[in-house]
């Protein structure tokens, strides 16, 4: 990864990382190593605005999500969590419950921004990855992991009810039985058994053989047409919460509205030469 983006001076939390020169492939790094990735407030601000920005760039077609030094995410800051309780000296339970409601839908907001970015995000994760950071890859389209990687649903050991996506998203990746298991218990799990239960897609060896690893799979997916990819992702989203009838015609509508494109002329054309296709930028 060589190229640092110019506009890292804006974030506190994160970093952006072009993963080589000419590369459509970028990294978003979560960049708090000292505090292991731990997520402050700056976070929650900063991570929706760098993902729009990436989504918004024509040059990227697929984002890697990693954490800077030993571990992805150690959970939310507890500062984050002794200032939200330190800040309500109302009595007024109805306005403090009203406020920390639209506190709790902020932070949210942030981590379904992954879901609302039209590129694939591909989570890389080593070390530890508790509590938010499990709210966040369960919301990344792909996750891989090295082999030193640890997970843990670790909110109910903090007196808190999973509320950033867990319990939402967790149950459709590995199944309602196993997620209740791993809420209730908040017990940490392997990279191996993360595989094993559909979590993580692939273990690699070490952290080095993860970057090559994943970079090669997000350089494959970046060659690909960009409306085919953000039309698949988009599509596969949308139908999570729809009946197969209803998925079949949401599909139906976005390739009566993309499928006629200069993608399908360039993928048939390569197919027809044997070549590499070549597509526009999106």
């Amino acid at each position: 990864m060589v190229e640092e983006t110019k506009t890292n001076q804006s974030y506190k939390s994160l970093k952006i990382i072009q993963t080589a020169p000419h590369s459509r492939v970028f990294n978003l790094c979560l960049n708090r190593p000292s505090r292991h990735n731990a997520l402050s407030l700056d976070f929650f601000t900063e991570f929706p605005q760098a993902l729009s920005s990436l989504d918004l760039n024509p040059d990227v077609s697929v984002i890697i999500l990693s954490g800077a030094g030993r571990h992805f995410c150690s959970g939310i800051d507890l500062q984050v969590l002794n200032s939200s309780s330190a800040e309500f000296p109302s009595s007024d339970r109805g306005r403090v419950g009203e406020k920390l409601r639209r506190d709790i839908k902020f932070f949210q907001d942030a981590v379904t921004a992954i879901e609302r970015c039209r590129k694939p995000v591909i989570a890389a994760v080593q070390g530890a990855c508790v509590g938010g950071g499990i709210d966040i890859i369960t919301a990344c389209d792909i996750r891989y992991c090295s082999a030193d990687a640890l997970f843990s649903v670790k909110e109910v050991d903090l007196a808190i009810t999973a509320d950033l996506g867990t319990l939402q998203r967790l149950p459709g990746i590995v199944g309602f039985g196993k997620a209740m298991e791993l809420a209730l218990t908040g017990r940490r799990f392997s990279g191996l058994e993360a595989k094993e239960m559909g979590l993580i897609s692939k273990v690699f060896e070490s952290k080095e053989a993860m970057e090559e690893g994943v970079k090669a799979v997000a350089e494959g997916i970046a060659g690909k047409s960009p409306l085919a990819v953000t039309g698949t992702k988009a599509v596969l989203l949308r139908s999570r919460d729809m009946s197969v009838d209803q998925g079949l015609d949401y599909v139906a509508t976005w390739n009566s509205g993309v499928l006629l494109s200069d993608d399908l002329k360039e993928a048939i054309s390569a197919q027809t030469h044997k070549r590499k296709p070549l597509f526009a930028k999106l």
